[in-house]
């Protein structure tokens, strides 16, 4: 009897090793203990929101109770917030953003599963850099589209600018990036996106249907050492940019996030109308007004990344004494060290015996290495250092 879809069977079967890893902590928690398990699989920020959001929330508590306060606002976002958006992001872009060219949305996954409604049609493809996202595949798979990913070059995962050329087909329809990336941390730099720009404003010269470079930077706030992330509106006007408050506010299930395309785009609004449809009629109707409220009055707000960064020098310090390879991540909050013995799977299970929870990169579309997420106590991060090392003696004492 076939009671689903044969395509979310198969999404199903494949499902996200991040979520099968963060249910096989929660048995282990339950087994052993939490103290017990170290739990590195689910990049699900821990630290509390900026200080003044409880004010917030009871200044916010008064100003809703008036009529409509809770009620449906523009399906693309409360224009306030738009506005406030548009300055913001004119100033991180390096172009001038107005409110129209904003939707707000459920998250940058709302934004991107937005945008893919309103630009995919059956068969087109959007190419990745890989390792990737595990939903990608799943975001633009509902509407008929194909991921189609290329491998970045290891050990620093830059981009594989000849590799991203040679995929394309007539089929192609979006360049997809995540800079800072998840789960590498790396952060693309100013000459490698130039020169990714200047190909796809060279390839749409002739193309009656453009490809559109998409950058996911929900973690553009979180980098380390001083380094940047780069503008992307200016590269190309076929440029848009997601973006989202979930991990900078430290408010993931308040889902609130934004798509911005670049003004000079040809029909910028004809898009941008089309995403404020979808993002509709997919059923998000809009983003959570108190989230909306909520970021507005912490625009320029945001969690302590020196507690990050102080994770990310432990971990690497875990790492190091285990004698697992590893570059250091220059933004976000993972780790893609290089699994010891070469197979990802057989290491993360040898991790699962310490009672380590991480996600094997087989996941993310590139083998042999495993994520872990720091957005985990430090104390926590500190006790694993013995399980690491003897997960890493137990592998080589089966090879």
């Amino acid at each position: 009897m076939q009671m689903i879809s044969k395509s979310i069977e198969t999404q199903m079967k494949r499902s996200s090793w991040i979520r099968k890893m963060f249910e096989k902590g929660a048995e282990l928690k339950q087994q052993f203990g939490a103290e017990n398990v170290f739990d590195f699989s689910l990049g699900n920020p821990d630290i509390p929101p900026p200080a003044n959001t409880r004010d917030i929330l009871i200044e916010l508590a008064d100003q809703l109770t008036k009529p409509l306060g809770m009620g449906y606002c523009p399906n693309a976002g409360l224009p306030p917030f738009r506005e406030a958006l548009a300055e913001m992001l004119t100033e991180e872009q390096q172009v001038d953003v107005k409110a129209e060219n904003i939707v707000v949305t459920c998250g940058a996954a709302g934004a991107i599963t937005s945008f893919f409604r309103a630009v995919l049609e059956q068969g087109d493809e959007v190419i990745c850099p890989a390792p990737y996202f595990v939903e990608y595949g799943s975001y633009c798979g509902h509407f008929g589209g194909v991921l189609k990913p290329v491998p970045s070059i290891a050990p620093e995962f830059s981009l594989d600018l000849e590799a991203i050329k040679a995929a394309l087909t007539e089929n192609t329809r979006v360049v997809l990036i995540n800079s800072p990336n998840n789960p590498t941390g790396c952060v693309y730099t100013q000459q490698e996106l130039s020169q990714l720009g200047d190909w796809i404003n060279a390839v749409n010269e002739n193309r009656e249907r453009p490809v559109y470079l998409v950058s996911d930077e929900p973690y553009r706030f979180l980098t380390y050492d001083g380094v940047e992330v780069p503008p992307v509106l200016p590269l190309s006007p076929f440029a848009l940019v997601l973006g989202s408050f979930s991990k900078k506010l430290s408010i993931p299930g308040e889902r609130i996030g934004y798509l911005v395309a670049n003004p000079q785009m040809p029909y910028v609004q004809l898009l941008i109308n089309a995403v404020t449809l979808t993002n509709r009629t997919l059923g998000f109707v809009n983003a959570p007004v108190i989230g909306q409220h909520m970021a507005l009055k912490m625009l320029d707000a945001g969690v302590d990344m020196d507690v990050y960064l102080s994770r990310r020098d432990t971990m690497a310090m875990v790492l190091k004494d285990a004698g697992i390879k590893f570059s250091m991540p220059k933004g976000a909050f993972y780790f893609f060290p290089e699994a010891p013995g070469g197979e990802d799977l057989k290491f993360v299970a040898a991790l699962l015996e310490k009672n380590i929870l991480a996600v094997p990169g087989t996941g993310f579309g590139y083998p042999g290495y495993f994520r872990l997420a720091f957005s985990i106590d430090e104390d926590v991060i500190r006790r694993s250092a013995s399980a690491f090392k003897d997960a890493v003696s137990a592998l080589k004492e089966r090879i």
